[in-house]
């Protein structure tokens, strides 16, 4: 079975309240993240009509603040497949509900896997690409995918060899008093 980006695809939107606001006035990251977390959950399970969990999320960049007032609207969509597991693509926006301006405030991945009632991994279905813009998310996905498996990699190499790279550490505020 296949389905296609737009079979699954979601978008909520939520007014900001002074109760989301952090010390500084500005929403608070952490609760953005969780309403990510809910949306990617809602995608991933739309797409394969399973209960999900959050494997990991790759990289999150807070790129501009949001204020209380504003509208907050997250766009998600399955970007990509594999057996078991999915990444979901999420924009989130804020709009100034007075002005209409709109902003990017965060894009972000999260690699959710479909489980059954046991916690089982459960197999999605495929994906079919209509258009070049999914093509190119599905290829990006492989590409992060692939690039996290190398780092991952070369990082455990790394803990082996530490001695091989403590004089990388001359360049840095550090300093090394092993006992």
């Amino acid at each position: 079975m296949f389905k296609t980006t737009e079979d699954s695809r979601i978008q909520i939107s939520e007014l900001m309240k002074p109760s989301h606001a952090n010390f500084g006035g500005k929403i608070h990251g952490g609760y953005i993240l969780s309403l990510m977390d809910n949306v990617a959950f809602a995608c991933a399970s739309k797409h394969s009509r399973s209960y999900c969990v959050t494997a990991s999320v790759n990289k999150v960049n807070f790129l501009n603040p949001i204020e209380v007032g504003e509208l907050v609207t997250m766009k998600a969509s399955v970007n990509y497949v594999g057996k078991s597991s999915m990444v979901v693509g999420i924009r989130v926006e804020s709009e100034n509900i007075r002005t209409g301006e709109t902003k990017h405030c965060n894009s972000s991945y999260f690699i959710m896997v479909a489980v059954d009632e046991e916690g089982n991994k459960v197999t999605v279905p495929g994906l079919i690409l209509t258009n070049k813009l999914s093509a190119k998310r599905f290829i990006k996905s492989i590409i992060r995918r692939d690039s996290d498996i190398k780092r991952s990699k070369d990082l455990h190499q790394l803990y082996k060899n530490v001695e091989d790279h403590l004089e990388q550490l001359k360049d840095y505020r550090v300093k090394i008093d092993f006992k």
